[in-house]
């Protein structure tokens, strides 16, 4: 149901963003893109390296009970504001800079939509650990962590040198 709620609260901005916004917005908007990404990035390098510190205390802890705090401060304050207004304006870019065309695009928005799916893992394993039942090592959440970075590595070359 959140889900919805936030597809649909993301629809109806970029409507009204399609709308309403004149093209010389565009700079303040791509400034306002690049420190959203940089936002959502910043909290999903930081978030699995939360789960690892986690993962290493006893369920019940005054330990947990902070990186509970931590986790889910820094998923709803920071990460998923972030992702909105990465996607919502990003989208508007995507259409008014390039009409959804270039391979290199095509391949940003995958890769997006994919940080997207593990931005919701990372939203499920809040939860998870929340309620204490984590069921993932240290191991797998140090692995994780550097999915973020790969992903990113791999937008900005995709950005940057457009190479298809």
């Amino acid at each position: 149901m959140r889900a919805m709620v936030s597809l649909v609260i993301v629809a109806l901005a970029c409507l009204a963003l399609a709308l309403l916004a004149s093209p010389s917005w565009a700079p303040w908007l791509k400034a306002l893109h690049v420190i959203a990404v940089i936002s959502w990035m910043a909290g999903m390098l930081y978030l699995p390296r939360l789960f690892v510190y986690h993962c290493g205390v006893a369920a019940g802890s005054e330990a947990s009970e902070t990186f509970k705090v931590m986790e889910s401060r820094l998923l709803r304050v920071i990460i998923n504001p972030a992702m909105v207004v990465t996607w919502i304006i990003g989208l508007w870019l995507a259409w008014t800079a390039f009409r959804f065309q270039g391979g290199w695009l095509h391949a940003k928005l995958a890769l997006v939509v994919a940080l997207s799916g593990l931005h919701g893992h990372f939203s499920a394993s809040v939860r998870a650990f929340a309620e204490d039942r984590n069921t993932r090592s240290a191991r797998y959440w140090r692995i994780m962590n550097e999915v973020p970075a790969a992903i990113m590595v791999l937008v900005v070359i995709l950005v940057i040198v457009k190479p298809f």
